[in-house]
């Protein structure tokens, strides 16, 4: 692990205002920002781990703890809400068996929930790893979720 955030802040010529970018790096490589790492980046850049911890913490986009290998959201903006957001959120709980906020324990899904994501013509909008799916529909979304590596077995319909 020393090596590879060695290396990741070695892209940035070990400078400090670039912390953003190197945890967005250390998160894409670990899949989450694990402890070691971050204290390695502490040491490496000569910055407080209280530092590195309020920046962890402050943005929504890093996680602590492991993330799945597939990052899903769906929106639930008032546009995506009158559109069936919760009915789509409800579905991929029951077929995940976790919450928004929660990783599956076998480490494939991550599921969150985002307020908007200003798409709204498109709602909802269920984000699968970057990747945005608008008009999203229980079947629609089975199909990726199947695509994804996931056994879906359900009798819903849109």
């Amino acid at each position: 692990m020393e090596d590879k955030v060695r290396e990741i802040i070695s892209k940035y010529d070990s400078d400090k205002a670039f912390l953003v970018p190197i945890l967005q790096d250390v998160q894409k490589e670990f899949n989450h920002l694990p402890h070691k790492a971050l204290h390695r980046v502490s040491v490496f850049l000569d910055v407080p781990i209280s530092r590195i911890y309020e920046v962890a913490t402050f943005y929504k986009a890093f996680s602590l703890t492991p993330r799945g290998d597939h990052q899903l959201t769906v929106c639930i903006g008032t546009a995506c809400h009158v559109r069936g957001a919760q009915n789509l959120t409800d579905h991929i709980e029951r077929i995940l068996g976790i919450k928004p906020g929660e990783t599956s324990g076998d480490l494939k899904f991550s599921f969150d929930t985002v307020n908007c994501v200003g798409a709204c013509a498109l709602g909802p909008i269920l984000e699968a790893d970057g990747d945005y799916h608008g008009k999203m529909t229980i079947s629609k979304s089975n199909k990726l979720l199947k695509k994804l590596g996931k056994k879906v077995v359900t009798d819903e319909e849109d």
